[in-house]
């Protein structure tokens, strides 16, 4: 019979039932991941995030396949024709596909060839051919005729057989799974430009003749070529034998069928019958449907690892260094249309808004360095944020002369991502934010904060239009949808938030919240003023018990009445601060920071039935450095002057930059030039890698030598290893065979270094298409 969930999962996970089943149980009762994390750790054993994610994803997957199996029970039994037999093999099913293979011949199903042939009585004729070869199928078939039945001739009768034997080939469970992992291990993959679409389609120019092993296709790849195929570019089929195999000549697949139902060419009267029927089934039936199938199994696995890749870089940028509580000055860049301008103060809030026009074709250089220099004196602006966009690089230049004019200022310019800006100021909750402000200038707003604080920022923009993921609008968007919520999530509850200044998006991703509860907090605020306790919570509309303790942890009040409601530890822990505190005959106050004394704390002296080690070793943390950071310290690039388009680059040049993307391949570094280089996987390190994150992650700031630049196709090759040699037949930092060095050579599997100067730049061609 069927095992357990927890069984099952556990297995999965390499992790005790026990854990399991007490995660589900926690699940099942409305608890989130963050909290479960964070807050139950005794009870799950330990569990981390990413674990607890994994969990909860294949939790889903588990119980649907288990209803799917009920219902195909069900239909079976009702049909008469469930045997033991039968039904230990779907309760041994375990994954979708064999079930739906297992269920497939009792499947209700519209009236087939198969089912009319058998209603005329045709069957024996077809079990009988199987079972005897040497019988002569035209005289057998004679037999067989009866005009009432619609069968009219010998013809009409062999076709009837061959569709009922057809059919059985085609719906032999064990035999469609040998098919298809046989077909994908060994079926290859193969594209070709479509007639006339060379021209429309040159960005997919790498695919016009192509044919790689199906399963080892990487995502970006498969991707691609599907979406080639999509745009009408290119043609994508399956490929199971070479192009210049003889017609007549028999696949291997084909004699698989045969083996299983024992049918083989011994020169007997119907053995050529059935192997055309074999045949005919193998290229007209199977292997089409797999053929499908396994393009849609290539999908799903390149969808999964582009949302995996999208995630991580979601997660690294939501949890950038955050500039902090400092005056800045939002600038987005433009051209005919000018820079927008924005000032807001160490909060967030919206002090000042301007328009300049230092570019072409007005040119208002000066006159625009004198406004922005009046708006920073006046505001007392300490962080100058630009965006990347159009006339970053001119606007980077502006800001380098404002800050040469103003030096009693002591600004600081930081270039920032204005990914998603553009799709905030015009969103409902921008509108809502700034009514009266036009648009053009909220994404100057955005700019400004999301340099103060890029989580509390970026919350309030659609995950999928940050721009840090690859072929994201090709991918299964419902998948992407909950990945990258559960990133946001993740993120929002690891940093926490300041109850009494956080936004109600932000408010919406705090463990056991939604949109209704975050506004009615932030209207509580609004009306009452600031929250003096986390208890104060309970009185929010709508907020009841379980939410309280979903959320409470990852609430902070700052200054409240209880020092306790600015840490990360919970306020059903607070009993055992009050009993280090007894023991101590000190105040909490005192407690916290107090290092040398939290040290010298036995954890295993306040553990009890509820609050294990790990939980009571968390809350000293915590006391150490109440509501710490996860976030990294805050750096800054500095792009070189004088390189601000791709034309000025030069092999050889060592920049400084910011990784934008992280793929599989490597990592996307914009160096300042309106163009994102790429630094291949191979050229990331001095050591073997087998995943660019292992070395660098969005956000970074990274210094990168110029191996190739490829103007016309606006392409940039760059290494971080900067002992690299550019132009010596060895780009890829000495990997290809005539290296010099002792370096480990990448494995068969990952992608190898052409010889020559254009190594780089051919793995760009090759990686970063579409």
């Amino acid at each position: 019979m069927l095992k357990s969930l927890s069984s099952r999962l556990a297995a999965e996970l390499a992790v005790r039932e026990s854990q399991v089943a007490a995660t589900i149980e926690l699940i099942d009762g409305g608890a989130t991941v963050p909290f479960i994390a964070r807050y139950r750790k005794e009870v799950t054993g330990g569990l981390d995030d990413t674990q607890l994610r994994t969990l909860a994803e294949r939790l889903v997957y588990l119980r649907e396949m288990d209803d799917r199996r009920d219902s195909i029970l069900k239909s079976i039994a009702e049909q008469g024709k469930l045997t033991p037999e039968l039904e230990a093999a779907l309760y041994a099913s375990d994954n979708k596909t064999t079930l739906e293979d297992l269920y497939l011949p009792y499947k209700p199903k519209r009236r087939t060839k198969a089912q009319i042939a058998r209603e005329a009585g045709l069957e024996p004729l077809a079990d009988s051919l199987l079972a005897d070869p040497s019988q002569d199928p035209n005289v057998l078939a004679e037999t067989y005729i009866n005009a009432e039945a619609g069968v009219a001739d010998a013809k009409a009768a062999l076709d009837g057989a061959r569709a009922i034997l057809i059919e059985r080939f085609a719906e032999d469970a064990e035999l469609l799974g040998q098919l298809r992992e046989k077909l994908w291990n060994e079926g290859e993959l193969a594209a070709a430009v479509v007639a006339g679409k060379e021209n429309e389609g040159a960005k997919f120019s790498d695919y016009f003749d192509h044919r790689e092993h199906i399963k080892a296709i990487p995502s970006h790849r498969a991707l691609a070529l599907l979406r080639g195929r999509n745009e009408g570019v290119l043609s994508v089929a399956l490929k199971y034998q070479p192009d210049e195999t003889p017609i007549t000549e028999r696949s291997a697949y084909e004699m698989l069928i045969a083996a299983r139902f024992g049918i083989k060419d011994a020169g007997r009267a119907a053995d050529k019958w059935l192997l055309d029927g074999v045949r005919l089934c193998w290229r007209a039936k199977i292997f089409l449907s797999l053929e499908l199938e396994l393009v849609s199994r290539l999908k799903d696995a390149a969808d999964g690892e582009a949302i995996k890749v999208f995630a991580a870089n979601l997660h690294d940028l939501l949890l950038a260094a955050p500039a902090g509580r400092r005056a800045t000055l939002g600038l987005d860049p433009g051209l005919r249309t000018g820079c927008k301008v924005a000032v807001v103060d160490d909060t967030g809030k919206v002090l000042d808004t301007a328009t300049i026009y230092p570019h072409e074709p007005r040119r208002e250089w000066d006159k625009s360095i004198a406004i922005l220099g009046a708006l920073c004196a006046r505001h007392k602006v300490d962080l100058i944020a630009i965006g990347n966009g159009t006339a970053s690089r001119e606007t980077d230049k502006l800001a380098q002369d404002l800050i040469k004019a103003f030096p009693q200022l002591s600004m600081t310019k930081i270039v920032v991502s204005e990914a998603g800006a553009s799709v905030y100021s015009a969103s409902e909750l921008a509108a809502k934010e700034f009514p009266d402000m036009d648009v053009s200038l909220r994404g100057a707003v955005s700019i400004a904060r999301r340099l103060q604080d890029p989580l509390a920022e970026l919350v309030k923009i659609d995950p999928k239009s940050i721009g840090v993921g690859q072929y994201q609008h090709d991918v299964n968007q419902s998948q992407l949808a909950r990945a990258l919520d559960g990133v946001v999530e993740d993120c929002v509850n690891a940093v926490g938030v300041d109850v009494n200044t956080a936004s109600v998006p932000l408010l919406t991703r705090i463990s056991g919240l939604n949109a209704t509860l975050a506004s009615n907090i932030v209207s509580y605020r609004d009306q009452n003023g600031a929250f003096r306790t986390r208890k104060e919570l309970l009185k929010v509309p709508r907020l009841g018990d379980k939410t309280f303790e979903q959320a409470a942890g990852f609430l902070r009040i700052a200054g409240g009445d209880n020092p306790l409601d600015a840490s990360s530890v919970h306020p059903e822990a607070y009993p055992v601060v009050e009993k280090i505190v007894a023991k101590a005959g000190r105040d909490v106050k005192s407690l916290i920071g107090d290092s040398a004394f939290l040290k010298s704390v036995r954890a295993a002296d306040y553990t009890d039935e509820r609050f294990g080690l790990p939980t009571v070793m968390d809350i000293l943390k915590e006391l150490d450095k109440p509501g710490r950071d996860p976030r990294p310290e805050f750096k800054t690039a500095t792009f070189q002057d004088g390189v601000e388009d791709i034309k000025h680059l030069q092999p050889g040049m060592v920049l400084e930059g910011v990784v934008t993307n992280v793929a599989n391949f490597g990592a996307f570094v914009d160096i300042g030039v309106h163009q994102d280089g790429l630094v291949h996987i191979s050229a990331l390190s001095n050591k073997f890698i087998d995943d660019p994150r292992k070395v660098v992650k969005a956000g970074d700031v990274v210094k990168v030598k110029v191996l190739e630049v490829d103007v016309a196709r606006k392409r940039i090759a760059l290494t971080m290893r900067l002992d690299d040699e550019v132009g010596s037949g060895n780009s890829r930092g000495g990997r290809g065979d005539s290296r010099s060095d002792n370096r480990p050579r990448q494995p068969r599997g990952q992608s190898a270094a052409p010889q020559g100067d254009t190594a780089m730049a051919a793995a760009f061609a090759k990686l970063r298409k579409g």
